[in-house]
């Protein structure tokens, strides 16, 4: 859906008419804008022509479909945008997924099943969610800081249609590129090197966010599990 917006002025796009994303965005950076937004990367003509934007001054808002945050630079390399322009334009990617949310008018609280802890004591991951979620204050510290934890499901009612589930909810990453994450961009290193990096500076993951978020009863650990990596 469309929605007309003061101040700001949109360009629907019509192949037929041989107006596409890089036409499009073409037009506009002949119109001096201060901000741009196109709807998604999917070529290189239209990478091209974002990075172009970017070196320029002017600030570039659009989506990419990859795996995770950090998966959006081999993903660009990929498409034929040199590594040193990418890392002189690239400022911070968002990663997102959703999961149900658990329905308010029918929430009740348990205990988690042992296996449910097991599997996410298993994660290599695990202490430094833990750590995460300690430094937030979702989970208190101590010895065992998954003793006694009670998490929250939907029994099911009218409202949720007996799914115990009620709308939707965002889990979210956000990777800055820093001075380190862009060094290792200049470098064409792998996205896992990258992702590393990122997280060693401070980067919060998806599943993290997730962790948090089944904590506090916004949706479930089966939910995070089944959508974040």
């Amino acid at each position: 859906m469309e929605c007309t917006i003061p101040r700001v002025n949109q360009i629907p796009i019509n192949v037929a008419a041989g107006l596409d994303f890089s036409a499009g965005l073409r037009a506009l950076l002949r119109q001096d804008p201060d901000v741009i937004m196109v709807g998604e990367i999917r070529d290189k003509e239209t990478a091209d022509l974002g990075v172009r934007a970017a070196l320029v001054g002017r600030l570039l808002l659009s989506t990419l479909h990859t795996n995770d945050a950090t998966a959006a630079v081999p993903r660009l390399i990929d498409m034929g945008i040199e590594s040193f322009l990418l890392a002189s334009t690239l400022s911070l990617v968002i990663g997102q997924r959703l999961v149900r949310k658990t329905c308010v008018s029918c929430r009740e609280s348990f205990a988690p099943e042992a296996s449910v802890l097991k599997a996410l004591q298993a994660r290599p991951d695990f202490e430094a969610t833990i750590q995460v979620l300690q430094a937030q204050g979702v989970l208190g510290g101590g010895g065992d800081p998954l003793a006694g934890l009670r998490l929250f499901r939907g029994k099911g009612c009218p409202r949720c249609g007996g799914s115990g589930f009620r709308g939707r909810l965002g889990m979210f990453e956000l990777f800055e590129v820093n001075a380190e994450t862009r060094g290792l961009i200049m470098e064409r290193q792998d996205g896992e090197a990258i992702r590393s990096a990122a997280i060693r500076c401070g980067m919060k993951t998806m599943f993290q966010d997730g962790i948090g978020k089944a904590v506090l009863g916004e949706t479930t650990l089966e939910e995070v599990f089944r959508v974040a990596l």
